[in-house]
C-alpha cells in the first residue's frame, strides 16, 4: 500500500524533479529529505492527535490548504517563467531563475509537504488501519510512519539520481524548456487542485 502511494507522482515528486534538474543530485536528494521530514512531522502529529484536530477544524484546514496551494503555484510559476525565458534568443541558460542550493531545496520539500493538509487526512486514514493493540497500539504509529518516510526518501532520492544522470541530455535548451514548462504546469495544477480540495 505504501509503495503504491509513494510511487504515484504528486507535487513532492514534481518538486524533487524540478530541483534535481536545477541544482543536481544533491538538491534533489535534499528535497526528498525535506519531504520525508515533513511526513515525519505529520506522523508525530497523528500520534499525539494534533492532525485529527486540524482535519476536523474547517478554518485551520482552509488556511493550510490555501497556503499550500499558493506555495505550489508560486513554485510552478517560477518554472513556467524559466521555460518562457529560455525561449527568448537573448536569454541566458541559468539567468532566469534563482539558484537552488541544498538547504533551499530541503526547505522547499519540507514546506511543500507541511503546507498540504491532505497529508494530515492521508495519515489519519492510512495509519490507523494497521495499528492495533497487538501491533503496539499508539507506539505503532511512529514505527509505521517512520517506515513510510524512509520509503518516500528512498524513492525521491532514486528519482534525483536518475534525473542527475540524464542531466546532460535534459539540460539541452529545447528539452530543458519543455521540462520546465511541464513541471511548472504540473505544480500549478497540483496547487489549483489543492485549493479546491474538499475537507473530509
Amino acid at each position: 500500500m505504501s509503495a503504491l502511494v509513494i510511487c504515484v507522482p504528486g507535487p513532492d515528486t514534481a518538486l524533487t524533479v524540478r530541483n534535481a534538474l536545477t541544482g543536481g543530485r544533491r538538491c534533489g536528494v535534499h528535497t526528498g529529505a525535506g519531504v520525508a521530514t515533513g511526513q515525519l512531522v505529520w506522523t508525530v502529529a497523528v500520534s499525539v492527535g494534533v492532525a485529527g484536530i486540524l482535519a476536523a477544524s474547517t478554518p485551520a484546514f482552509l488556511l493550510m490548504k490555501l497556503l499550500g496551494a499558493a506555495y505550489l503555484i508560486y513554485l510552478g510559476v517560477q518554472s513556467l517563467r524559466s521555460a518562457w525565458r529560455r525561449s527568448e534568443p537573448a536569454a541566458g541558460i541559468d539567468s532566469d531563475s534563482p539558484p537552488v542550493w541544498p538547504a533551499r531545496a530541503f526547505r522547499q520539500g519540507l514546506i511543500s509537504n507541511l503546507a498540504n493538509p491532505k497529508m494530515a487526512a492521508f495519515f489519519l486514514s492510512l495509519l490507523p488501519q494497521f495499528v492495533s493493540p497487538e501491533t503496539g497500539g499508539v507506539a505503532g504509529f511512529p514505527l509505521l510512519g517512520g517506515m513510510f518516510c524512509l520509503m518516500t526518501f528512498g524513492w525521491l532520492a532514486a528519482y534525483s539520481i536518475a534525473v542527475d544522470r540524464a542531466r546532460r541530455l535534459l539540460s539541452r535548451s529545447r528539452v530543458r524548456r519543455t521540462l520546465d514548462a511541464v513541471t511548472g504546469g504540473v505544480l500549478v495544477g497540483f496547487g489549483v487542485r489543492l485549493a479546491f480540495a474538499a475537507q473530509r
